[in-house]
């Protein structure tokens, strides 16, 4: 298999190839949402980078047998698995197929995010959002292959492995895509879920938002604007404006710095009305594309364009929903007949 797929050549159903990340961008892309232009390193160039590691000693079996209770072996085994990986050269090939996307992805010398794309985050049933490494505005190609290394490693960090054992994820089936794609110099971004947070409601849209990078959102570093918008009606039935004291920029160098806000942006809302409407209708735009509520992280450019930077399934209420929903029993003899062979289980 390559070690590198373009967006538009990968949708959702490829997760098993490129991990949850890269195929809700590439899904996306194919459904004409506008997603900053990127490629995938696959998990085949991953698989073939653990396999000379594992020839050696095995990685995986290690954390199958992690007590994901021992924070101290959990600790010391996340060390041991993480050096390995920086220090163990990266296949020639892959390397060399990397330095090629790139190049032809930054032909004008753009910077890039690099993002952990696991094969195992973003399933309806478990949220791995945040478990893995994201490296923003990284400026060459020797710091994407060190970025890219980083974030194959920290599919060992001690918060993916203990959640991986508590949900009992078989670790053969565990691997790291890693989604390379253009920064945005983003005016302001955060998050928009197409169903309520807090209440569940299906009829709006919640969205959250601050200036600069949404890192500062997903990671807390500042409270966001908050809106509540009727899905159907675009009515604003709520809006939060908070003290934004600060927001994420990039950095002389490389990476990202955090600066104080102006006292007249503090308090300002971070976007306007018809903004929050254009918002709205990319949200509802991918909800039907899915079928089912999402939760979207978005960019505003200084452009004034709306950028997508992923989408998953909104997984709280929806597996609330799954354990409230009755259970459904077909009436008749040959499913009582099934019912007995099976000890009362579902068959």
């Amino acid at each position: 298999m390559e070690a590198v797929a373009w967006f538009a050549d990968v949708g959702i159903k490829d997760r098993p190839t490129v991990g949850g990340k890269g195929g809700s961008l590439g899904e996306l892309t194919q459904a004409g949402i506008t997603v900053p232009p990127g490629f995938v390193v696959t998990v085949a160039a991953f698989e073939q980078f653990l396999s000379a590691l594992e020839a050696r000693e095995p990685i995986r079996p290690q954390v199958e047998a992690l007590d994901p209770q021992d924070l101290g072996a959990a600790t010391k085994l996340s060390e041991n698995l993480r050096a390995r990986v920086m220090d163990e050269p990266m296949p020639a090939e892959v390397q060399e197929a990397l330095k090629a996307a790139h190049a032809q992805l930054c032909e004008d010398g753009q910077p890039v995010a690099v993002r952990s794309s696991a094969t195992t985050e973003d399933a309806e049933d478990a949220s791995f959002a945040g478990l893995q490494d994201t490296f923003l505005w990284v400026l060459d190609a020797e710091t994407m292959l060190d970025r890219v290394r980083e974030c194959w490693a920290s599919l060992y960090s001690v918060e993916s492995m203990t959640y991986r054992r508590k949900q009992d994820f078989p670790e053969d089936g565990v691997a790291m895509a890693v989604v390379v794609q253009r920064m945005v110099d983003a005016k302001c971004a955060g998050v928009m879920f197409t169903r309520s947070p807090t209440s569940g409601d299906k009829s709006v849209i919640t969205i959250e938002g601050a200036w600069g990078l949404g890192s500062s959102v997903v990671s807390g570093e500042v409270t966001p604007d908050k809106w509540v918008v009727g899905k159907i009606t675009g009515e604003i039935s709520s809006r939060e404006i908070s003290d934004k004291h600060a927001r994420q920029v990039p950095a002389d160098g490389g990476g990202i710095v955090e600066v104080e806000n102006e006292a007249d942006r503090r308090n300002a809302p971070c976007l306007t009305d018809d903004e929050l409407l254009a918002l709205r209708e990319v949200g509802r735009k991918v909800e039907r594309h899915y079928g089912k509520p999402q939760d979207i992280e978005w960019a505003l450019d200084e452009d004034g364009q709306i950028l997508l930077l992923q989408s998953r399934p909104e997984t709280v209420w929806a597996m609330k929903d799954a354990e409230s929903a009755p259970v459904k029993k077909p009436e008749g003899k040959a499913y009582n007949h099934v019912m007995s062979i099976f000890g009362g289980r579902k068959a």
